[in-house]
């Protein structure tokens, strides 16, 4: 049986630690943390592991995990360097979504082999995310040995493990926001427009729900490019003339702008050249 230590006893850390602990195949040995009751109710939900606060007690694993804030990363790991309790050949990594695994690089220097390990996950309550889990996709890069002991506990705890490209983190990372954050974003903005229609607030949900769950299976079955419908890819000019003139503020009118232009460029060729450059026109 292989060993995992956690240093950070936070949602994040505690979940991969109970899902390491329940799989059977991976022992927890120490829980790393500041405060000692928050240490106590982690190792109380992983249900396993020694609490300690101090990193000179750590001892030896197999993998390590520097579950703490992205900020606190780099000097987690130059702590851990500093206090040479890692052996050579252990698995270092940290579960940053934008990060890389250069961020341990002091470890990497003692001879530890670094990655990162991202789950495409929601861990804002530890039990449901034990509970939901299985299935999710696991985003690796770093040291080609580490990435491959990786693949084996991501399996262990249930994900599907897959790499990506040298330098690729920031890009994957803002994939995601741009699905997740910008999504909310764009909701919002839905809202904003259909208020100064004067549709209903408790309308505004369901019309723009029931449209919004559709586009999105639309794109997610068929790909963006064959999903699209609307006024740009019909190259209606006059349609995106009245919208921007309706756009009283700036920022949405800015907003509007750009993502008509990436419209544009998805319709491609189902567009005319002169009816692209007058929309382009509109649009910048």
């Amino acid at each position: 049986m292989q060993t995992l230590t956690v240093v950070g006893a936070g949602r994040l850390g505690g979940s991969v630690a109970r899902l390491a602990h329940l799989s059977g195949q991976y022992q927890v040995l120490d829980v790393v943390g500041r405060r000692p009751e928050p240490l106590r109710l982690a190792c109380e939900f992983i249900g396993a592991g020694r609490a300690t606060t101090d990193l000179g007690r750590l001892r030896p694993a197999d993998f390590y995990l520097l579950s703490v804030p992205d900020g606190e990363i780099a000097s987690c790991a130059g702590e851990l360097a500093a206090a040479a309790v890692m052996p050579a050949g252990c698995v270092a990594f940290h579960a940053s979504g934008a990060g890389e695994a250069a961020l341990l690089a002091p470890l990497a220097e003692r001879g530890v082999l670094t990655a990162s390990l991202h789950p495409a996950f929601s861990f804002a309550d530890p039990g449901r995310a034990v509970a939901d889990f299985a299935g999710t996709l696991c985003a690796l890069e770093g040291d080609e040995e580490a990435c491959l002991r990786l693949e084996a506990l991501a399996r262990a705890l249930g994900g599907q493990p897959f790499r990506l490209a040298p330098g690729g983190k920031a890009a994957y990372h803002a994939g995601l926001s741009v699905a997740s954050n910008f999504l909310v974003a764009l909701t919002a903005m839905a809202q904003q427009l259909t208020a100064c229609a004067g549709v209903p607030a408790e309308l505004a949900q369901p019309l723009l729900g029931g449209l919004m769950r559709q586009t999105l299976e639309n794109a997610l079955a068929l790909g963006p490019r064959d999903a699209l419908t609307g006024p740009i890819v019909r190259g209606d000019v006059g349609t995106v003339e009245r919208h921007l003139a309706a756009l009283g503020d700036a920022e949405l009118a800015a907003a509007y702008r750009a993502l008509g232009r990436q419209t544009v460029a998805l319709a491609g060729d189902r567009l005319s050249d002169p009816v692209r450059r007058r929309l382009l026109a509109l649009l910048y």
